[in-house]
């Protein structure tokens, strides 16, 4: 059985991936079927907070990459499931999961990276828009407003609206329950300011996923990184930076899209597809 690992992002934790994990589960059952696996050989999905985030939020962020990487591993391997792993990571996730490949190519079996941005590949005002910063200023003044902050973050991260309440009145109950300190905070956004890759592409076979109209990170870092490194790149035409939460079955068709290529990573002479037109 191969298991997929998701990490998210800044601050961010397992719940706010919505109902991406289940969809996941229910496409890889899907493929299973189709190649006629047994239910022991079928793929299975772990979400894993990181340090500071989550079930873990009591615990000290790290003020490096590689340190949550050490935990990201350590909690890989103490579920009980064997690797090597897939890993679907969005944001400072995606830094964490291509750090985690790159520096133990072993563990990683497939790399999928949504809306995340690293040097040396782009810029500071790249990897974080300018439009965004009063927005996050806003987020950080209101910080122990759970509802406050959340109703920022929602609209700053998602383009997808229709279910705004519902989301923010989710969130915030995720704070609220789990509260992310300030420090933590703080900790996570300078971990992921100071995180450069390395230049050569990781082992495994990598998939890059973005959005057109993110405002938080620029498309142009996830374009950048596909070019790089030559893997195939999708790009969503309509959702912001929480991809996940915007369109949910566009995410999980473009993965099993990729995972049934028969070469297994596809793309490498024709890096970038835009799906504006669709």
């Amino acid at each position: 059985m191969s298991t997929w690992i998701l990490l998210r992002g800044l601050t961010r934790e397992a719940r706010h991936w919505g109902t991406l994990p289940d969809a996941l589960r229910a496409a890889f059952d899907g493929i299973g079927r189709r190649a006629s696996l047994s239910d022991a050989t079928r793929a299975r999905v772990l979400t894993i907070d990181l340090p500071g985030n989550g079930e873990h939020a009591n615990l000290r962020a790290p003020l490096q990459v590689t340190g949550m990487v050490d935990f990201v591993r350590a909690a890989a391997r103490a579920s009980g499931a064997p690797g090597p792993y897939c890993v679907l990571a969005m944001s400072l996730g995606g830094m964490v999961a291509t750090c985690w490949a790159q520096h133990h190519p072993a563990d990683i079996d497939r790399l999928v990276l949504i809306n995340t941005s690293m040097r040396p590949f782009s810029r500071f005002d790249e990897r974080l828009r300018p439009q965004a910063w009063s927005g996050l200023a806003r987020v950080a003044w209101h910080w122990d407003d759970a509802y406050i902050a959340e109703t920022e973050i929602h609209r700053l991260t998602c383009a997808n609206r229709e279910t705004r309440d519902a989301d923010v009145s989710a969130w915030t109950a995720i704070r609220e329950s789990a509260p992310v300190s300030r420090a933590n905070a703080l900790r996570q956004l300078l971990a992921a300011a100071r995180f450069a890759a390395q230049r050569r592409r990781p082992a495994c076979a990598t998939l890059v996923l973005s959005a057109r109209e993110d405002g938080l990170v620029d498309p142009a870092c996830s374009a950048a990184l596909a070019a790089a490194w030559g893997a195939p790149h999708w790009r969503h035409p309509w959702a912001g930076h929480d991809l996940p939460h915007d369109d949910p079955a566009w995410t999980v068709e473009r993965i099993c899209a990729w995972l049934e290529q028969p070469d297994g990573n596809p793309g490498f002479e024709n890096a970038e597809s835009d799906l504006s037109d669709e």
